[in-house]
């Protein structure tokens, strides 16, 4: 007798149909308040507002290491080569390099370290495997910016991620001032999950990590956004940090100052929340992208 698989239920359907805006499903906080980093107070606001600040998470010589390393690369042109980087179309600099944590030593280590893994931990109330890291750069004069958009829009439709069980950590490797690009999210949008318009194109990521297209929100739903939740302007001094969660509606303008803004980012999934087939894509992207080894960090 043949037994046949139940279909999987899709709580967040997005790239079929009108923009539409649906609740969350899912607690964004899912671990334990009395056990780990993060105290109650923390993780209350970061379940209202959907992000938290590390005002110094790395310093001095720790800070210098990753700052050389950031240059190293960016210099590299076999770096520059591989097709795990992204360069920006029109002046050719590195935008971002993926994997980093699996191809570098020193961001491998930060990509591991209990100060990082364990808030993670926390937040999702699992082990937790690393499903995506990179650098990005957005050098002076020439760093473009990164449209408003919902990560777990992307990972759910294009890699299969389940539901918004994940965060994310951006680690700031130069100073980020309101004026050179800085990360802004709309606090509470993580909330409220916007499906979609439209379909996922052939081999989308090799355009989307240039410039984000499917799966953007029409303006009028990011208009609306904009006049519920607010946005926050994350400024900081390199070496911060700012953990938040997979469905927060963010973005970045670009960088026309002279200063660089440059971050180590790295997103963390939990180990029941491992992925599948692509809910809206036609097939899987790149394993640089969307990791399929979900050994726990640390194991």
């Amino acid at each position: 007798m043949t037994t046949i698989a139940p279909e999987m239920v899709d709580l967040y359907p997005t790239r079929q149909g009108e923009n539409r805006v649906i609740p969350r499903q899912d607690d964004v906080v899912q671990g334990p308040t009395d056990k780990g980093p993060l105290d109650h107070q923390t993780l209350e606001s970061f379940d209202q507002r959907g992000y938290l600040t590390i005002d110094q998470l790395i310093d001095g010589d720790e800070l210098q290491l990753f700052r050389n390393e950031l240059r190293r690369l960016a210099e590299d042109p076999q770096v520059k080569a591989e097709r795990r980087t992204v360069v920006e179309a029109a002046s050719n600099e590195v935008r971002s390099i993926f994997d980093i944590h699996k191809t570098n030593d020193v961001f491998r280590k930060i990509a591991h370290d209990p100060r990082i893994v364990d808030r993670a931990r926390q937040i999702l109330g699992s082990e937790v495997y690393i499903h995506q890291s990179r650098i990005n750069y957005k050098p002076g004069f020439v760093g473009k910016e990164f449209t408003w958009h919902s990560d777990f829009e992307t990972w759910h439709a294009e890699d299969g991620m389940p539901r918004p069980r994940a965060v994310s950590i951006s680690i700031s490797l130069t100073d980020n001032y309101s004026f050179n690009g800085p990360l802004m999210i709309m606090p509470g949008s993580h909330k409220h999950y916007v499906c979609a318009a439209g379909k996922t194109p052939e081999n989308n990521h090799e355009q989307s990590l240039i410039m984000q297209g499917a799966g953007v929100p029409d303006p009028q739903t990011l208009a609306e956004f904009a006049d519920r939740f607010g946005i926050d302007v994350l400024e900081g001094p390199a070496g911060g940090a700012i953990m938040f969660d997979s469905n927060c509606m963010h973005a970045s303008n670009g960088n026309v100052t002279p200063y660089p803004r440059s971050n180590v980012f790295i997103v963390y999934n939990s180990v029941e929340n491992t992925l599948e087939e692509p809910f809206a894509a036609p097939k899987r992207r790149p394993e640089f992208l969307a990791s399929r080894d979900f050994t726990p960090v640390g194991s």
